[in-house]
């Protein structure tokens, strides 16, 4: 609580001191820090900042605006769709900066209520994290996962349902929110602002020319993004000369990434002083201190208490698995990262023996960071928004943000146990077939 007071890297430090007080205190043995999240945060966040420093963001983010003006009248729906698709592709769901000025300048022009977008593509953003292979949450979830012996379930297994989930519960939650708040020509605030002469209508955003380096960088980045998932779905693929088991995927993550960057700079001849402070990094700084601090003294604390954890509440974790979504949920939103609370609370999870596979259908609960309106993407949405439709709210709780992401999650988790249960009847039903031909077979074969 300490460290979302003072807030940023301060995060960090305050659960390292927590881990401090843990170990002298009570006598809980620091476990290891989460090194591969830190560096597939590290990796990710500099490939990706060396194709910012070219202009290649700039090529997404223009693709993104033609496709939202292509579609005015369904802003509200396409324009989170397309957030998720960029977190998607880039890692990082604070790539929604960029397209939150084109979302404004549509919804305005054509009169739809600005919030309707506006919001449903903040939070569409963060939800994209846990149905991307380049994100930290996911390398995350899948090193928990081989920690505690499940390495069957690896990056194709969580993308085959976190995918689907996440994107359905985008889809759903802008259809519904496209009914919300009163329309923009009958909004009284909206009204009141423009008497005051408050609002100003959105000036067209012109594109700027590109150097061809920005689409090379694209494609190198996107091609690292191709390595990475077949290395996840065929893992034969990491198994090196010589070797007769495959790497981790956090190995595979950090290589590619930082080999991509490598490609860049040999291509794309970006400024190295560019990348080291751009707005990439400095949010890689943040991510950084959070998971370093929050998820090293979390987990310490969770091993230190694993067998009261399995005393206390294993029994309802059986019983009422999803229960345990709530809880990584609400860290979430305290946590402000996905990374940090699959990194700090998922072990909870496993030590209570949760099914695998339902830990991963409750994976996109990680996504709750809208829960308190402080991160950098809602405040630049509430920012941008002249007409004034998108708002923070007066009891902090009740912000614009608040129904369409609860909407995405609880849709989100909804699904993926639904794909879950599907798989694992199919998956049923094969072994139940393959057992009932080998009763068939003759006694001599």
């Amino acid at each position: 609580m300490l460290g979302i007071r003072y807030g940023g890297v301060a995060l960090g430090m305050w659960g390292g001191l927590g881990l401090i007080v843990l170990s002298i205190g009570f006598g809980v043995v620091p476990t290891a820090p989460p090194i591969d999240v830190m560096l597939i945060i590290f990796a990710v966040c500099m490939c990706a900042a060396c194709m910012d420093s070219v202009g290649g963001l700039d090529i997404l983010v223009r693709i993104a605006a033609r496709i939202i003006r292509k579609n005015p009248k369904y802003v509200a729906v396409v324009a989170p769709v397309v957030s998720f698709f960029l977190t998607f592709l880039s890692g990082t769901g604070n790539v929604v900066y960029a397209i939150l000025p084109v979302i404004y300048e549509v919804s305005y022009n054509t009169n739809v209520r600005p919030e309707r977008a506006m919001a449903g593509a903040t939070v569409a953003g963060q939800v994209g994290i846990t149905a991307c292979p380049i994100s930290a949450a996911v390398a995350a979830m899948i090193g928990l996962l081989a920690q505690n012996g499940f390495e069957e379930i690896g990056l194709g297994s969580i993308l085959m349902v976190t995918f689907p989930a996440c994107l359905i519960g985008v889809v759903v939650s802008s259809f519904i929110c496209m009914f919300l708040g009163k329309e923009l020509k009958d909004d009284p605030e909206y009204l009141a602002r423009v008497a005051a002469g408050q609002v100003i209508p959105p000036a067209p955003i012109v594109e700027k020319e590109l150097p061809k380096e920005a689409t090379v960088s694209v494609f190198v980045f996107f091609g690292a993004i191709i390595v990475i998932v077949l290395a996840g779905f065929f893992p034969s693929l990491r198994v090196l000369p010589g070797q007769t088991s495959a790497i981790s995927m956090s190995l595979v993550i950090e290589a590619v990434m930082l080999g991509a960057g490598a490609i860049m700079c040999l291509l794309c001849k970006p400024d190295v002083q560019k990348i080291a402070h751009s707005p990439i990094m400095n949010a890689a700084v943040v991510s950084l201190a959070a998971v370093f601090g929050i998820a090293w003294m979390s987990d310490s604390f969770i091993a230190a208490n694993r067998d009261f954890f399995m005393e206390f509440a294993g029994g309802l974790a059986q019983s009422a698995p999803f229960l345990f979504a709530f809880v990584l949920a609400g860290m979430s939103a305290l946590l402000s990262s996905q990374g940090a609370t699959t990194r700090a609370i998922m072990p909870l999870g496993f030590a209570l023996g949760i099914n695998p596979m339902y830990l991963v259908a409750m994976f996109p609960a990680v996504n709750c960071l809208f829960v308190l309106p402080t991160s950098g993407p809602a405040l630049a949405a509430v920012g941008m928004d002249r007409s004034g439709t998108t708002r923070i709210g007066k009891f902090v709780f009740d912000h614009s943000f608040q129904i369409p992401g609860l909407l995405m999650v609880f849709v989100a988790v909804c699904s993926a146990f639904l794909i879950v249960k599907v798989m694992g009847d199919r998956k049923s039903t094969r072994l139940n077939s393959s057992h009932t031909d080998i009763s068939r077979m003759p006694s001599s074969a």
